[in-house]
């Protein structure tokens, strides 16, 4: 049977969209309103289920699930656990791993996947260090955790889509339980994988965050910039001598990083070091400049300004003559930051923040020249250097996510913290027990949080991640009309034509090795949009428990353990692990092997399907 003038517009949109979305040129939200609008200008859908994707249940069950983790974080409840970690690690890597991935899994059963991630890195990598543990051994399985936490329960994102999928359909939900009873087995088995096989796997291998926080003599210094972002040759002190065009004139006025391409770390003045000095900071003659940049670069300067560079040598690189005592951090860019995409440059980021990024990490490779024109993306690892007040400054911004958990900031409201978690404690019983539908339970919760003062109505909308909001709620359009044109109802009885013959236990191993494919190269919330249709009508053709394939597909869209981009987790910890992509790859194919195995267990033992 040849496909319909709506199939065929609704397939070219699905193409369309995953194809912009894989090649980053558009965000993914933006790209998501362009399919719904597309769906509906061209009459696969009405106006009105266009814009029903804002009204469905599964948007309002993300909002209160932001709200509600937000207020963990803001009262420090999710600071308090975290900081448990670096009691019960014990110096052992086996321990601390399995801390680890139990401290993130048990985060993630409340709270959102990205943020368990976020809220844990700063103290596993300080944990790791107090260890003397490479932080490359314990971060992959932070992330893994917090994925495999995300299969048992209902409030991962797909779980939920999946979920309002089966209910669009005129067929029951899903609830806690129904993710609880095999993502439990998957945990466990993840954990012990991790533990006994996974951990051989992992790079023993340096990472930049490796050296933050740094004081000491020259020499120290210069070594650690080269170990931490390969600086050791792009380090210069040099010396203003009399008749330099410098003297008498300001930092802003020399322009020597538009000139040069230059960066100036320091200043050193009689007896002491101005750090990350001001633009209206005047030179003088016998100035010596802390500056950053490539030796042909620099030796220009010198001879346009009239300086001497400094002593060279030439094991150890160009040493400083003096201490500057340079306080060094790592700065993350988490997924959820509204500067993805934007340049320090035009954040005006040195004169805000009085710190000087000296080098940006990306995809295992050191950048060290005209860092302030990259446009940022989620996962860069910033070198910055500036003075401990500052540093402490930047923690207060949702936007940076700065490694240093010695001096994380401490939570505005710890006095609230008993009320956040007596509210999520029963959201959690609302939705265990069935006594409300998941979507009121959180916006219960989420009000809960402001009329008990754990956060006000503007932290509360600024802990809601409107990104994927608007991605979801641009997608659902897609979910409905793949539905109501038959598009999957067609595929997934080509499915079961294929595998009929098979059983039950086939077309949910079809599905789930179909989804996982899928999410290694887009984001598990956009996969269970477009394959949560397709099993689920295949199920109910085959007539085996819809229920059921959806549980299978949703978990599905939470193994992203083979590349980096397949969950946003994945890629928050690529720079401070020091990960290369082939390093989740070579940890993570034997994991979702096991993941697969253990799934196929449970829909026999649990679900009947045979």
């Amino acid at each position: 049977m040849s496909l319909s003038h709506q199939e065929i517009i609704l397939i070219a949109v699905i193409l369309g969209a995953v194809g912009l979305i894989l090649s980053n040129r558009l965000r993914s939200d933006l790209v998501a309103l362009m399919a719904l609008l597309a769906l509906a200008v061209t009459g696969v859908i009405t106006p009105e289920e266009a814009f029903q994707g804002f009204s469905r249940s599964v948007i309002f069950t993300l909002i209160g699930l932001f709200i509600i983790s937000h207020a963990l974080e803001e009262t420090g409840v999710v600071a308090w656990m975290a900081g448990r970690l670096q009691n019960l690690s014990g110096g052992k890597e086996n321990r601390l791993i399995l801390i680890t991935m139990l401290a993130g899994a048990s985060l993630a059963l409340v709270m959102n996947i990205i943020a368990a991630g976020a809220v844990l890195l700063p103290v596993v990598i300080q944990a790791a260090r107090d260890s003397n543990i490479r932080a490359s051994k314990v971060l992959i399985p932070l992330s893994y955790a917090t994925l495999l936490g995300g299969t048992a329960t209902i409030f991962a994102t797909a779980n939920i889509i999946l979920s309002g999928i089966l209910e669009d359909q005129g067929l029951q939900g899903l609830g806690f339980t129904d993710f609880f009873q095999t993502g439990s087995l998957l945990l466990i088995a993840g954990i012990g994988y991790m533990i006994f096989i996974g951990r051989r796997l992992l790079p023993d291998r340096d990472s930049a965050s490796s050296a933050q926080s740094l004081r000491g003599s020259p020499a120290t210094l210069a070594q650690n910039l080269h170990n931490a972002y390969q600086l050791k040759d792009r380090l210069w002190e040099m010396e203003i001598l009399p008749g330099s065009r410098l003297i008498n004139s300001t930092l802003a006025r020399a322009n020597i990083g538009q000139l040069f391409g230059l960066t100036v770390l320091a200043i050193w003045r009689g007896h002491q070091a101005i750090l990350t000095p001001e633009p209206d900071e005047v030179f003088r003659r016998g100035d010596f400049l802390l500056v950053l940049g490539r030796e042909e670069r620099a030796r220009e300067f010198a001879t346009w300004g009239k300086l001497t560079i400094g002593r060279d040598d030439g094991a150890a690189g160009h040493i400083p003559l003096h201490d500057y005592a340079v306080d060094l951090t790592e700065v993350i860019i988490p997924p959820r930051s509204n500067i993805v995409g934007k340049t320090l440059t035009e954040l005006r980021f040195r004169s805000k923040y009085r710190l000087t990024t000296v080098a940006l990490w990306r995809g295992g490779r050191s950048y060290r020249t005209d860092v302030g024109k990259m446009p940022l993306e989620v996962g860069d690892a910033l070198l910055m250097v500036g003075s401990a007040q500052n540093i402490r400054l930047l923690q207060q911004e949702r936007d940076f996510l700065v490694l240093q958990s010695s001096q994380l900031a401490k939570p505005p409201l710890p006095q609230k913290a008993k009320y956040a978690v007596a509210i999520t404690t029963i959201v959690v019983l609302m939705s265990i027990f069935n006594i409300l539908p998941t979507a009121e339970a959180m916006l219960l919760g989420a009000v809960g949080m402001v009329l008990s003062g754990c956060l006000d109505m503007d932290e509360a909308y600024r802990g809601i991640s409107w990104r994927v909001i608007f991605l979801i709620a641009g997608m659902l359009p897609i979910s409905l009309a793949l539905v109501n044109t038959g598009l999957a109802a067609r595929i997934g009885g080509a499915l079961v034509g294929v595998v009929a013959p098979f059983g039950g236990l086939a077309l949910i191993a079809a599905m789930f090795l179909f989804t996982v494919a899928f999410v290694q190269v887009l984001s598990g919330q956009v996969t269970a949009v477009i394959v949560g249709p397709i099993a689920v009508s295949a199920a109910l053709q085959m007539g085996i428990d819809p229920q059921a394939i959806a549980v299978a597909t949703a978990t599905a869209c939470s193994i992203g353990f083979l590349t980096p981009t397949a969950h946003p987790v994945n890629t928050l910890m690529m720079a401070p692990g020091g990960y290369v992509p082939k390093d989740f790859a070579r940890v993570g194919g034997g994991l979702t092997v096991i993941t697969f195995a253990i799934l196929m267990l449970g829909m026999f033992v649990f679900w009947g399907v045979r």
